[in-house]
């Protein structure tokens, strides 16, 4: 699947990409992997944490260049936003994160990495019905890839522990 994903097939489709897994699975470096690829096959490509993305949208809300800023999000091919679900976005960050996923609804590929199932982003997007539509738009046509459980990060640290013991 991944070999079939680094061909940048679904970016060139405009399709989204949503990797779903526990924390120490590998959700960042398969974003920034993919990302890499895109990059080299030559489209334009921004990686951006969940929250600071909102962040943003919310300064450039107050400072009257919301739209300057969605357009800025809009003209990159790739937009891969990484720890979505980690925090819980209030009702304006997350109307302005959802302006940016429908503004590039079937034209431009989102890939986001998230430590929550699809079930449980009520915690995140705490509008039900805004968040049925976030997780529709993500999923329509898109490639979900469930990581596991298994943080590689402990696993590490118990596989040091025990050679060095």
């Amino acid at each position: 699947m991944i070999h079939t994903l680094a061909t940048c097939e679904w970016v060139k489709n405009g399709h989204p990409l949503c990797l779903i897994g526990d924390s120490g699975t590998g959700k960042p470096h398969l974003l920034i992997a993919l990302g890499t690829e895109a990059t080299m096959a030559g489209y334009r490509v921004k990686y951006v944490l969940a929250a600071r993305l909102v962040n943003e949208l919310v300064e450039a809300a107050d400072e009257l260049v919301l739209n300057k800023t969605i357009n800025r999000y809009g003209r990159v091919d790739l937009l891969c936003i990484d720890e979505l679900g980690y925090i819980e976005l209030d009702k304006r960050g997350a109307d302005l994160l959802f302006q940016v996923l429908t503004d590039r609804e079937e034209t431009a590929s989102v890939a986001i990495a998230s430590n929550e199932s699809f079930g449980g982003w009520t915690r995140t997007f705490t509008d039900p019905r805004l968040c049925a539509a976030i997780v529709d738009r993500l999923t329509f046509n898109a490639t979900i890839i469930e990581t596991g459980t298994q943080s590689y990060r402990l696993a590490q640290s118990r596989a040091r522990q025990a050679t060095s013991s």
